[in-house]
């Protein structure tokens, strides 16, 4: 897997967020894929509009209190994401917010997308540019609405999209050429070569993508049917596995 992936352009690693083997295995793979290539690293774990304070903690202008108070930090960012983030600013490396912020995806749900045509110059630079192209027929979409029953709405299905839309953005605004960005990111992202990936293509069609995915089964030898082709490589982890929350 590290050899494949070190030739890439663009690498979509796709979490389970509470899978404490995933984390493991991402900052394994970022230490390794450092030795030959020059990373860029990025995550949707952190919100665009809070690059800033992200920045001033990787340059030692910002303690771990201060990110602590000037980042929404997910819960679980000291134990799956911190040991990333500790690695980028130990190597200097940089690492991009990629991720809408919640408050603009939860516009969307409630009023689609003409209501981030309200935002300010500002705010919009912390989404991908608008209008935001959409197909409502991808498969994980469709399955989104199918898993949410009387919950699933056409409008949340778009603002899903303005979240993988955004990431897609700003890994390609932060991707320099030569270089292997590498990015985490929620499975359903990026499973099926969607989300994400149909975005990144879109703009940006000639670059060298590949995805992971994380799964979880009962039985580890033999990969389930329900998880054929989701993703280049496949980490299959026991359900018995101790999980992080």
């Amino acid at each position: 897997m590290v050899k494949t992936l070190a030739k890439k352009d663009v690498v979509l690693f796709g979490e389970q967020h509470n899978s404490a083997i995933a984390h493991w295995l991402q900052l394994e793979l970022t230490k390794k894929l450092n030795e030959t290539r020059t990373l860029e690293l990025g995550a949707e774990m952190i919100e665009a509009d809070n690059q800033d304070a992200l920045d001033l903690y990787l340059t030692d202008s910002l303690n771990q209190r201060g990110l602590d108070t000037s980042a929404r930090l997910w819960p679980n960012y000291r134990t799956d994401y911190a040991p990333l983030i500790d690695f980028a600013k130990s190597t200097h490396l940089s690492f991009t917010a990629t991720n809408i912020p919640r408050r603009y995806a939860s516009m969307v749900y409630r009023g689609g997308f003409e209501t981030l045509e309200t935002l300010s110059e500002e705010e919009k630079s912390w989404i991908a540019p608008l209008p935001i192209p959409f197909d409502a027929n991808l498969p994980t979409y469709q399955s989104i609405l199918k898993m949410m029953g009387p919950h699933g709405t056409p409008l949340l299905v778009k603002s899903q999209a303005t979240k993988d839309a955004t990431m897609a953005h700003f890994i390609l605004k932060n991707h320099t050429d030569g270089n292997l960005f590498l990015h985490f990111n929620g499975a359903f992202h990026s499973d099926y070569y969607e989300g994400i990936l149909w975005y990144l293509k879109r703009q940006s069609p000639d670059l060298n993508y590949s995805t992971i995915s994380t799964v979880t089964q009962s039985d580890i030898d033999t990969l389930s049917k329900e998880h054929l082709g989701k993703a280049d490589f496949i980490l299959v982890v026991d359900e018995e596995v101790t999980t992080t929350y």
